[in-house]
């Protein structure tokens, strides 16, 4: 019996250390996007892994070094990723280039389109799939209460804004719109003067810039994520 009690014992330790490892948190993935309009850093998200994984190898296959955002609408976001862009003429309407797949949608409820948030951008498809590389970022406007109650009767179809992201709506601003619609898979952790200085570029009608604006897109590596996270986590707790 004692035998029995101390082998269930070690069989439980086992489990439970099989369990940490497992439930290790996982690495955070960060990208860097460089513009003549600036420089930004992203976040991806590890609750998304099928559109960070994909945003990854693209980014490893260099495919969006030299293309363009192609789509820019000031308070509402600046969208980049088209394949068709990286050699398109002045007159070219931009939007249709993609690799040929989609990514299934990844919705999560805490994760909303606040300022700063990176997304994917998707033809109008039932099952809401995502492109295979096109992606906005958002830079939004603030909204009032007043504001947040309309949408959500309106466009949101009477489907209720968490207390915690209206707050953010209001103070930090975004497109509470296109929450549960488009994937959100990262965010702008560095860097959202970019963002800010692309959304008011002067466009055309097509919303392309006049002055084509480009970009390379870089996977940090794991020193310059450990000095990036180390940044990070000090200019948060001088915030505090």
């Amino acid at each position: 019996m004692k035998k029995l009690f101390y082998t269930l014992l070690s069989f439980i330790a086992l489990f439970n250390t099989t369990q940490a490892h497992a439930q290790k948190k996982q690495p955070n993935y960060y990208v860097k996007f460089t513009t003549d309009s600036g420089i930004c850093i992203a976040r991806l998200y590890n609750s998304t892994p099928l559109h960070r994984d994909n945003f990854i190898k693209l980014t490893q296959q260099h495919f969006y070094d030299s293309l363009m955002f192609h789509r820019v609408i000031k308070n509402f976001m600046i969208q980049g990723g088209d394949p068709d862009s990286k050699r398109a003429p002045k007159d070219k309407v931009l939007g249709e280039g993609d690799t040929g797949y989609t990514i299934p949608a990844e919705f999560n409820d805490s994760l909303f389109h606040k300022k700063g948030v990176l997304a994917a951008a998707r033809d109008n498809n039932p099952a809401k799939a995502s492109s295979g590389c096109q992606f906005y970022i958002v830079q939004g406007k603030k909204f009032t209460d007043a504001d947040l109650a309309k949408l959500e009767q309106t466009r949101l179809k009477g489907r209720k804004i968490p207390a915690s992201q209206r707050e953010v709506y209001k103070t930090i601003g975004g497109t509470p719109h296109l929450d549960q619609n488009y994937t959100v898979y990262g965010e702008v952790v560095k860097g959202l003067e970019m963002v800010d200085k692309i959304a008011s570029t002067k466009t055309d009608e097509n919303n392309r810039p006049v002055t084509d604006i480009r970009m390379k897109v870089e996977l940090l590596s794991k020193r310059e994520t450990k000095k990036l996270e180390k940044e990070l986590k000090k200019q948060q707790k001088s915030s505090n």
